[in-house]
């Protein structure tokens, strides 16, 4: 039994209804979920089939095609998905994270309060660079979580959220920022490159200052060096809605002759972490790494393929948590974190009414497996 947004629930069969765009990890989650319960050889699935119709003029609708009644329904969706595209007055229409959170809604819509309890996973969180007022702005991201409030979902299971405050706009939600610092690690002292680690040959590089805490915990977990570079920004001048970099100052110990592994939450066009590669090349560091949960390539992958072949870079490790440029995947220089169990840990744990913190608690998890490696 739960008690969420003032209401009691008694434990319900599990659905998962899995938006266009994450059929791939959907399908995952929902096997890795069967096999946690003994099931992996039955047949069926949690799936519940949906239609996600668009008409020819844009507008679109959701029909669930089983029922929903008295099940705990989890919604998995993934906002930053542009590969879905749809027939619009004859053209190839790309969906943007707005029509994705417009389908979220129609599935609410159609569910129309039959179901036990709502529950949203919702990786990669709507609008979340839109979330603080520094002028006369919209504020997308709160406004969002609202409208999701008020349509009935009592549960947000959201990953490495850009400002964790955010929560702060549905106080009576359960908003649960889960991190992929486990698995990001795990796949980073697995890989091939990192056979012979030596830990006193390695840094943790922050980007910004406000990756800063990130960076501070991967450094502290792994025993290694922290560092920190921070952007000197032109405000005299506004470029693609920011203001553009000037400079890129480092302040901490001396990377010549280290590994360096840069850790931040999302990579957009990599202009940043290029010029941070650049930095550090000059201070003659050795191997360069990157670790990002959400990988967007807005300007493709070319340019990484390019530091990749000039000795620059060595690997990039993200997740599958939002949708991956294709190319990407075919890199030698990328390494993808597939995060597909955890969610379905998640899911089942929620689903039986038990406790996920052991699971957000990565630190013994990190520190096991230091220990299998001999790197304690």
């Amino acid at each position: 039994m739960s008690v969420a947004s003032g209401r009691i629930h008694e434990h319900g069969e599990l659905g998962l209804i899995v938006l266009n765009g994450c059929h791939e990890i959907g399908q995952k989650i929902d096997r890795h979920i069967k096999a946690m319960r003994g099931e992996e050889d039955q047949p069926g699935s949690y799936i519940i089939p949906i239609d996600q119709v668009r008409f020819s003029n844009g507008e679109g609708k959701v029909k669930i095609r089983e029922t929903v009644r008295g099940k705990d329904i989890y919604i998995i969706a993934d906002v930053g998905n542009y590969s879905c595209t749809y027939r619009m007055f004859g053209f190839e229409t790309h969906m943007g994270p707005d029509e994705h959170l417009q389908d979220i809604k129609r599935v609410i819509s159609a569910i129309a309060g039959k179901a036990n309890r709502v529950t949203l996973m919702m990786p990669l969180l709507y609008a979340s660079r839109q979330h603080k007022r520094k002028d006369r702005e919209s504020l997308d991201c709160s406004l969002a979580l609202q409208e999701l409030e008020r349509l009935g979902v009592e549960v947000l299971l959201t990953f490495d959220a850009h400002d964790p405050t955010i929560q702060n706009a549905i106080p009576l939600v359960s908003f649960e920022n889960l991190y992929p610092t486990y698995t990001i690690l795990k796949a980073f002292l697995n890989s091939d490159e990192c056979k012979n680690f030596d830990r006193n040959n390695l840094m943790v590089i922050s980007p910004d200052t406000g990756a800063m805490d990130r960076a501070i915990y991967y450094a502290n977990v792994l025993r290694v060096d922290v560092g920190m570079f921070y952007k000197r920004r032109d405000h005299l001048r506004i470029v693609n809605g920011k203001n553009p970099i000037i400079q890129h100052e480092y302040i901490g110990a001396d990377v010549e002759g280290k590994d360096v592994l840069i850790v931040d939450d999302m990579i957009a066009s990599g202009e940043s972490v290029f010029d941070i590669i650049v930095e550090l090349k000059k201070r003659k560091a050795a191997r360069v790494f990157v670790s990002t949960t959400f990988a967007f390539f807005t300007e493709g992958v070319e340019r990484f393929e390019q530091f990749y072949r000039d000795g620059m870079l060595n690997k990039v490790f993200s997740t599958n948590l939002t949708y991956l440029n294709p190319k990407a995947l075919e890199g030698e220089w990328f390494h993808l974190v597939d995060m597909s169990k955890f969610m379905g840990k998640i899911i089942n744990t929620l689903n039986h009414d038990s406790s996920i913190a052991p699971l957000m608690d990565a630190t013994p998890k990190i520190r096991k497996m230091m220990d299998e490696l001999g790197l304690s």
